[in-house]
């Protein structure tokens, strides 16, 4: 064998209790998994992990990497917290079609990337060439399929040949390997899209196995029918539906996250097919453009503001909100919203808006509007939700951990700024924190949520499980020690107690980076 981690503290995933044993890794996959007591066979490196945990690598299905094997190919910050895939193009954003691309390259702090690619299968080719640490697995974005094909025109619906083209372009994602189609709903341009424009589209993933899955329409005092949306779409189309990130945001709905689960409970007791991820922090990191009313788009920002009458509906609507469309400066204060990444000024990055606006002596919605004619790219942190309704949904065993984040460093492109601390800490703060340390839930399940329940929701198979035949993807964590280290304030810091991972059998930390043996997965391929 290459390699053997004897007596381990093994958690396999399926949420069953630890047992000691021994694991054999041959090539890229599990060759045994051996009782205590069992003669050990040769093997050309033997790790010894008594006292620790081994389970299988982390498996996060909503990042926003999808452009990390190029920048950051080390994907340093979720390989040190023991995650070994990756699954991107969620909310809606993907880098297939390649008109995603310039967008995802701010996002990503590397503005300028260009695409080589034409298809999703040479997306998918593109990144294997960077042999990422990670696997790395992608799903379509509806957003970007609609900017691809409609073009500049975004709040109209698709005539009856563009809605052909897109459902071509997603089926032939599909054919290649793509796991399913993703939707944003709160951001343009998918927010101008009907239900039924999604459902057309969707219908798609039934014939090709794929999952759709959606950051809904509204998360704060319309998440109930927003999720209500998701699940509709998922019952007209006959494809599993599942809700990105799930929580209740807003100070008026803080302490209603039980409830959402009951509805969500409702829906599957009728026979609907939903699941959901979840992080687990109180507050939310996303584009500052997000701030602005359907209406108007960031590029369009210079125009409106230039027209006295739109101008001060503009600033009204940023301020209060309009008929279905909700204010994040009402529903949380912006006392409660910060600054996040932002190039001509990196050192206002992490700083409140209200706080700035007054440094300033301007309103907040000028002060945004500012922010947003210099960078349209600008990020923002809010902290809108509430630590208890955080445990409400993180306690449930069928809600999947999922970091929503981005693979970075602390010296790469993004580490000037003030990032979401869940980039390096998502799955050892459920591990430390809820599991150690408040016994929210216990190790073998967290561990399940983390493993098992995602990569069997998303089609990865052969990964997820310690079982002879699986992928040798494994980590191997000290259950007294490990812990996440960032936080809003110092977000550029490495998780701790995560001692070995093995991505596809190969050595990818220690302790020190090595290997680099991530792939790109294709949907059902073992």
């Amino acid at each position: 064998m290459d390699l053997l981690i004897a007596d381990a503290s093994i958690l396999d995933g399926t949420g069953a209790p630890a047992f000691r044993g021994t694991v054999g890794v041959t090539g890229d996959r599990i060759a045994a998994v051996l009782p205590p007591g069992t003669a050990e066979p040769q093997a050309a490196r033997r790790i010894e992990a008594e006292g620790l945990v081994l389970a299988p690598g982390f498996v996060d299905v909503h990042q926003h990497s999808d452009l990390s094997p190029f920048t950051e190919p080390s994907m340093d910050s979720y390989l040190r917290q023991g995650v070994t895939t990756c699954v991107v193009g969620n909310c809606g954003s993907s880098a297939f079609p390649a008109e995603g691309v310039p967008e995802l390259a701010a996002l990503a702090g590397s503005r300028g990337l260009e695409a080589s690619w034409r298809t999703f299968g040479e997306y998918l080719e593109a990144v294997e060439a960077c042999r990422p640490a990670l696997n790395v697995g992608a799903l379509v974005g509806h957003g970007t399929l609609r900017e691809a094909v409609l073009g500049a025109d975004q709040r109209r619906p698709p005539t009856a040949e563009e809605a052909a083209e897109m459902r071509r372009l997603l089926a032939s994602a599909l054919e290649e390997g793509a796991l399913g189609l993703s939707t944003g709903l709160i951001y343009a341009p998918g927010l101008h899209a009907s239900t039924q424009e999604i459902v057309e589209l969707a219908a798609g993933l039934a014939r090709r196995g794929g999952i759709y899955v959606s950051h809904v329409r509204g998360e704060g005092e319309q998440v109930f029918e927003a999720v209500a949306e998701c699940i509709e779409i998922g019952r007209r189309t006959g494809v599993p539906a599942h809700l990105s990130h799930l929580k209740v945001e807003g100070r008026t709905m803080w302490g209603r996250a039980a409830e959402l689960l009951e509805r969500i409970d409702e829906a599957r007791a009728a026979g609907a097919d939903v699941s959901a991820d979840q992080y687990p922090y109180t507050a939310w990191e996303t584009e500052l453009a997000a701030v602005l009313p359907p209406w108007v788009s960031a590029p369009e920002l210079g125009a409106a503001l230039a027209d006295p009458d739109a101008r001060a509906r503009l600033e009204r609507a940023i301020e209060e909100g309009e008929p279905g469309w909700e204010s994040v400066g009402r529903s949380l204060g912006w006392d409660r919203v910060v600054l996040g990444s932002f190039p001509p000024e990196p050192e206002l990055s992490g700083r409140a808006i209200a706080e700035l606006a007054a440094e300033r002596g301007v309103r907040p919605v000028e002060l945004i509007c500012e922010l947003l004619l210099r960078d349209r790219f600008a990020g923002m942190l809010g902290h809108g939700m509430d630590e208890a309704d955080v445990r409400t949904i993180l306690a449930r065993p069928d809600v999947a951990v999922a970091s929503d984040g981005i693979a970075v460093s602390p010296d790469g492109p993004l580490g000037a700024f003030a990032v979401h601390p869940r980039y390096y800490g998502t799955f050892t703060r459920v591990l430390g924190r809820y599991v150690r340390e408040e016994r929210l839930l216990p190790l073998e399940t967290a561990v399940r949520k983390m493993t098992a329940l995602p990569a069997e929701r998303f089609g990865l198979a052969g990964r997820g499980r310690i079982e002879p035949g699986a992928f040798a993807d494994l980590v191997l964590f000290d259950p007294g020690t490990v812990a996440d280290r960032a936080t809003y304030e110092r977000p550029h810091a490495f998780a701790e107690g995560i001692r070995l991972v093995v991505v596809n059998g190969r050595v990818a930390f220690d302790g020190e980076p090595g290997e680099r043996a991530g792939r790109a997965l294709r949907r059902g391929a073992r």
